[in-house]
């Protein structure tokens, strides 16, 4: 076996090769986008690389492609932990232990050399609304941004000795069905009228001002997680820039009171539903013209909440509820949606996997975040749960 690191576009194009290897006759999988992909390892689309570097291999056998890996850190991320913690993604391989292994042991080993004492996999380079976990139940097609991975994997990253660091749900649910509970209903009705509550949705036109009023609910409702990072400015205005064609401004929405921002809901388009039907995740002009020819049509009948949150003080008073009001106002409208899932909430969230289960949200699939300590003395702990 020979491990080559990857360098060059050559071997850029070989690294997107391997999963066509891998799932050539798995009728699930849909291909991620190559643009999206790279996007992730330019330092200068990726500020990620402002504090902290990347590196990719692929693995062959007798000239043949049969695997691929990514190891990454950041300051932000590795100083979030009892122990200085780095990741690793895009993970592709043969069924083969070997071959495995030696992916695993070139990304532990760039890891521990850039001061890491633990890896987390297999996640992503960026924000973890994409490309994050390991798919461990649900082998269905995934949404946009989703991972999917053949179940062997899951052996594979056990044996190599990663645990479980969270757990990932993902959810799904119809707002329109008229059989979702009255009460529901009649609960957001009261929120969303209530007086000095306002709601509304996001406009690229004014995107700045949304950016801003996202960063600060973000602070206020994530900041006493354990591994709390504040997201930048320019990381969401460079993410929305890559990411116009799976939004519809009616599809993200913020909440207020007395002008203050306090929740925030964004569900982007499955653009996986076109994307399968090109069969390519490397775009040419005519699969871009395609893809927007289709998604024209309403191809698309399913979206995926990616965030969700409000700001303590104003939890568990309706404001998620209000937000469905207003919503499903849109979905009513837009009647070709008629799928919502809600993807991912960890199992750190014991109340937003509350609220979900009320909506009578049915689970679909589970992802896991695992972690591999290299003290091997060292004793594991999960992510601990959110009060």
């Amino acid at each position: 076996m020979e491990l080559i690191q990857v360098t060059g576009k050559h071997l850029v194009d070989d690294f997107h090769k391997v999963p066509k290897v891998i799932y050539k006759k798995d009728r699930n999988w849909i291909p991620q986008l190559r643009a999206m992909i790279e996007n992730t390892f330019d330092p200068a689309k990726n500020s990620r690389f402002q504090k902290g570097d990347a590196r990719r291999w692929i693995l062959k056998s007798d000239e043949k492609l049969i695997g691929r890996i990514a190891a990454f850190y950041d300051d932000d991320y590795s100083s979030s932990y009892d122990q200085p913690t780095g990741c690793c993604g895009f993970f592709e391989c043969v069924n083969n232990e070997r071959a495995a292994f030696k992916l695993f042991n070139v990304a532990y080993e760039w890891l521990k050399e850039n001061g890491m004492e633990a890896m987390d996999g297999p996640v992503n380079f960026d924000e973890n609304f994409f490309f994050w976990g390991l798919l461990k139940d649900g082998f269905r097609p995934q949404t946009f941004g989703m991972n999917y991975n053949p179940p062997y994997y899951n052996d594979l990253f056990a044996t190599y000795g990663f645990k479980t660091y969270y757990e990932q749900y993902s959810y799904s649910l119809d707002i329109t069905n008229p059989d979702l509970p009255d009460r529901f209903w009649k609960i957001a009705e009261w929120v969303a009228k209530k007086p000095g509550y306002s709601f509304e949705h996001f406009s690229l036109k004014n995107q700045d001002k949304y950016l801003r009023d996202f960063i600060e609910i973000h602070e206020k409702a994530w900041g006493n997680h354990s591994n709390y990072k504040p997201i930048e400015f320019k990381l969401l205005k460079d993410l929305l820039a890559s990411a116009k064609v799976i939004l519809d401004e009616e599809f993200i929405w913020y909440a207020y009171h007395n002008g203050k921002p306090i929740a925030f809901f964004m569900q982007v388009l499955d653009l996986n539903q076109i994307i399968k039907k090109l069969k390519t995740g490397k775009l040419s002009f005519w699969d871009g013209i395609k893809l927007l020819y289709l998604k024209k049509r309403k191809t698309i009948t399913r979206c995926r909440v990616i965030v969700l949150g409000v700001v303590p003080g104003y939890q568990g008073k309706g404001i998620e509820s209000a937000i469905f009001y207003h919503l499903k106002k849109v979905l009513l409208r837009k009647s070709w949606y008629n799928d919502m899932e809600m993807s991912w909430i960890g199992d750190f969230n014991p109340k937003m996997i509350a609220m979900f289960k009320a909506f009578g949200a049915d689970q679909t699939q589970t992802h896991s975040t695992l972690r591999y300590l290299f003290d091997r003395e060292k004793e594991f702990v999960r992510a601990p749960i959110i009060d």
